[in-house]
């Protein structure tokens, strides 16, 4: 269970850091060749970080017919974002109209990485920490041979100290998981993220995932349906097909069986996709599976 550690420190001011993602620069640029997939980093070797395991509602999602970017609803799409910029050390973080940040307090932050691998854009896959790795009992236990130099054997407690775990134990974000994710990490983020929903935190007091929701316009999808981020990306990708702005999901569930978003279950580990999992019956949607026992594969 080991992961590549990177230290670093993370910058936003000039970025337009997301609900769930930010730029990290490491102090040592070559560290991306330890990873077995190709990183995309910028000239200083600065790269956007996909956050392992968690998904936020999208504060500025594009689909790819459309003209303009989706908004979610605000108050918890830029609570994430906020809330994650906090837990990384920043304040007074201000934003342009486009999303882009003109100054915050202070402006770097230091901080860790913990990852594996990049996703097909490019991302380094990872769990997100502030500040510089505590020397603690966990780690300790935890400490990779000498031949492993540069290795962490990441355990339970590591994970909760994680931005990741914090966003999703306060019910910021859904639980989103992928096939390289460690199975003990994955059971712990999924207890805790049916914690989080049994309190009613964050995206779980107003969900309609898991109950169901009719769609009745776009303007509802984009301002007022909480629901689970990839649903909500696949219902835009779909409805953004249609230029005469309808909204019909006749063809909804041949257009998911099509895009064949592949997944398996657990714990009966089920191979699928998520056409099987999603029931459309007129206007109505409907997840019949919970978050946490999806794990897709990568992509």
């Amino acid at each position: 269970m080991s992961m590549v550690l990177v230290a670093g420190h993370f910058k936003i001011v000039g970025e337009s850091p997301d609900e769930d993602s930010v730029r990290f620069y490491p102090d040592d640029v070559t560290i991306w060749d330890r990873l077995p997939t190709t990183v995309k980093a910028n000239a200083s070797g600065g790269v956007q970080l996909r956050l392992d395991a968690i998904d936020a509602l999208e504060t500025h999602y594009t689909p790819p017919h459309a003209p303009a970017p989706w908004r979610r609803p605000a108050t918890l799409g830029d609570g994430a974002g906020a809330q994650l910029l906090e837990l990384l050390g920043f304040t007074d973080v201000v934003r342009d109209t486009q999303r882009n940040v003109t100054s915050s307090t202070p402006d770097t932050c230091p901080g860790y990485i913990l990852t594996r691998f990049a996703d097909k854009y490019g991302r380094p896959v990872s769990l997100a920490y502030a500040g510089n790795r505590p020397d603690t009992p966990d780690a300790a236990a935890a400490a990779p041979p000498p031949s492993d130099r540069g290795l962490v054997y990441v355990t339970v407690p590591e994970l909760r100290r994680s931005v990741n775990w914090q966003l999703l134990e306060a019910g910021w974000v859904y639980p989103t998981f992928y096939s390289k994710l460690y199975v003990d990490l994955r059971r712990d983020l999924s207890s805790t993220a049916v914690a989080a929903r049994a309190a009613g935190r964050g995206v779980w007091q107003d969900d309609a995932t898991l109950p169901g929701f009719t769609l009745l316009s776009r303007a509802q999808l984009r301002d007022e349906l909480v629901i689970l981020p990839k649903l909500f990306r696949r219902l835009a990708e779909y409805l953004t097909l249609d230029d005469t702005g309808g909204t019909s999901l006749t063809g909804f569930s041949a257009f998911l069986s099509a895009h064949d978003d592949r997944l398996f279950t657990v714990p009966d580990g089920h191979a699928t996709s998520l056409d099987t999992l999603v029931a459309v019956t007129g206007q109505r949607v409907q997840l019949t599976v919970r978050p946490e026992q999806i794990v897709f594969e990568e992509g």
